[in-house]
């Protein structure tokens, strides 16, 4: 097939806003690929790679433009002035390569086969000269392109292919492609067994593949050690008793901790891997939790969800998120970080133990193994802290023992409940205090003045909607602190927004949505002058959250919720 062919379908996907019109374009799509071409179901995500796997393209904006320069002939200079005006790299490519001036002589057409090849090898080539050898993959790509591929080209390659198609359409155009259901019930039984594959396999291709051979192939998937999960996240409650009433009684009652998440695996040949919930592998990072897991919890093969939190190792006094959040990102002086920041993990369930998938075991019978298995030593590994109750005054009283302790607040889960990866389950809620808070996205970022001259102090945040868009919903312009030993910093900040910067207009400035904050506000407001038809009352920017990546930030069905919640307050 050639690569023109997927660039077509790029380009009507691109031009059609409908989720529904997109499902029905890659539906026709995915029901005329034949089995060779099967890898373009993961450049559809923009990537030639399943989630699960660690290699990334890295290519920079930069290296772009200089393989534009190389493949065209044309200026970087005067590239980098159509970028400016343009504000994306793929248009400009476009542009460039439709009137490029260079002879081209010996370009032919583009395989889809010679992309996905190509692309393959990026990550791969590292060490002495490796820049030079990525230009040069990319520009043999570039030559032989025309100017509606190169724009595809490269988005992918920087991670921006603007198609709007997120892993929820994929699902549903698989389902319709393959099983053709007659109801919106039909619709909904294949849908929920689809995403139960891909959040058991993280790998859409696979997925793809079983479901061609059917209902029962497909089933067949199962969570794999070593594989990372889309781990199972919380909605929230407003109370204790809305908590009882959406789980039942009894509940359980467990600390919600002030740390990172962690997916903690022991494959079958006995290797241990930890993952975030972002699906990154932090293994090298965490040789104290490795040796935890040797010390502390002997089975053959498992997946633990624990949360990693953060003690000062001469008080052991619990430590807030963003002391201790450098201990995921830094790959380097790891000795002298436990030292400085060591951690304690607590685990709170088990998905898989001994070659067998607990998922659709209730929780109570999880819970029971798991704290069974565990030898626990405080400070290092342990079972989360726990009470199952039907008495709401007991319930309350373990509520303000977790904020005495300095963790967040508490989890509520229901006794009976599956394990469903990757869902936003209503039977595990969270409970924190009444203290708005909303994981967001910047886009956009506005340089200061006086004293923050040189230095962004205004961030444009933006949340999903129902068609995983990004939409904006405010500006926070405080929460952090002008000296970055204090804590989170505009100057830090700034440093990590710089390099993502896709279009600068005066002190303005748009940026690739890569960087994920916390923020806390006063209230919501309905309002026409942001995207998401909602407003931010004082919002401020209180944690960097390199541990969540953009599908864990906040929906337009989530603010709507919380916009209800304190309309219901002022009127009641």
């Amino acid at each position: 097939m050639r690569y023109s062919e997927l660039s077509e379908i790029y380009e009507d996907l691109e031009q059609n806003s409908s989720r529904l019109k997109k499902i029905d374009i890659l539906s026709e799509f995915l029901k005329k690929l034949k089995e060779p071409d099967y890898e373009i179901i993961y450049l559809l995500q923009g990537n030639v790679f399943p989630d699960y796997s660690e290699k990334e393209f890295g290519i920079s904006e930069k290296l772009c433009i200089r393989a534009l320069e190389k493949s065209s002939g044309i200026s970087k200079e005067k590239i980098i002035i159509e970028w400016r005006k343009l504000g994306d790299l793929g248009l400009v490519s476009e542009k460039i390569i439709n009137s490029k001036k260079q002879n081209t002589l010996f370009s032919k057409n583009l395989t889809l086969k010679k992309v996905i090849e190509n692309l393959k090898k990026i990550p791969s080539l590292e060490g002495h000269g490796s820049i030079d050898k990525k230009l040069a993959v990319i520009s043999e790509l570039l030559t032989s392109a025309s100017g509606k591929e190169a724009k595809y080209l490269i988005r992918t390659l920087i991670g921006d292919l603007r198609i709007g198609v997120a892993s929820g359409t994929l699902r549903d155009s698989i389902v319709k492609a393959i099983f053709n259901p007659k109801s919106m019930e039909e619709k909904k039984k294949y849908a929920e067994i689809v995403q139960s594959a891909y959040d058991k396999s993280t790998d859409i291709l696979l997925v793809f593949e079983k479901a061609k051979k059917g209902i029962p192939s497909l089933k067949k998937i199962r969570l794999t050690p070593g594989h990372p999960v889309k781990v199972m996240l919380a909605q929230k409650a407003n109370s204790i008793e809305d908590g009882f009433k959406r789980c039942g009684r009894p509940a359980v009652f467990e600390y919600k901790y002030d740390g990172f998440r962690m997916l903690i695996n022991k494959t079958e040949k006995g290797d241990i891997k930890i993952f975030t919930r972002r699906l990154d592998e932090v293994t090298t990072q965490f040789p104290d939790v490795v040796k935890y897991i040797e010390e502390y919890f002997p089975a053959k093969s498992f997946i633990l969800d624990a949360e990693a939190i953060g003690y000062d190792p001469k008080s052991k006094k619990y430590k807030p998120f963003e002391a201790i959040s450098q201990r995921i990102r830094r790959k380097h002086n790891i000795d002298r970080l436990i030292k400085e920041l060591p951690i304690e993990i607590n685990a709170f369930d088990i998905l898989y133990l001994n070659g067998k998938s607990l998922v659709d075991s209730p929780f109570k019978k999880r819970s029971e193994i798991l704290r069974k298995l565990i030898r626990p030593h405080k400070y290092k590994f342990r079972y989360s802290k726990q009470l199952i109750t039907s008495d709401e005054k007991k319930a309350e009283k373990f509520y303000k023992e977790a904020l005495k302790d300095e963790q967040e607040g508490v989890m509520i889960k229901n006794l009976d409940a599956p394990y469903k990866p990757g869902s936003r389950v209503g039977h595990m809620l969270k409970f924190k205090p009444d203290e708005n808070e909303l994981d967001l996205v910047i886009t956009g970022a506005e340089y200061g003045k006086g004293k923050r001259v040189g230095v962004f102090s205004s961030f444009t945040l933006s949340c999903k909607d129902k068609d995983n868009k990004l939409v904006e919903i405010g500006k926070a312009s405080t929460g952090l602190k002008e000296k970055e030993e204090l804590g989170l910093s505009y100057s830090e900040l700034t440093k990590k927004i710089k390099p993502l910067i896709t279009k600068e207009h005066g002190r303005k400035v748009d940026v690739k949505p890569k960087i994920i904050v916390t923020i806390i506000y006063q209230n919501i407001q309905r309002s026409p002058n942001y995207s998401s038809g909602f407003a931010l009352r004082f919002p401020r920017i209180i944690k960097l959250r390199e541990d969540k990546g953009i599908n864990n930030i906040a929906t337009t069905n989530e603010v709507g919720k919380d916009y209800q919640r304190h309309e219901l307050k002022i009127h009641y």
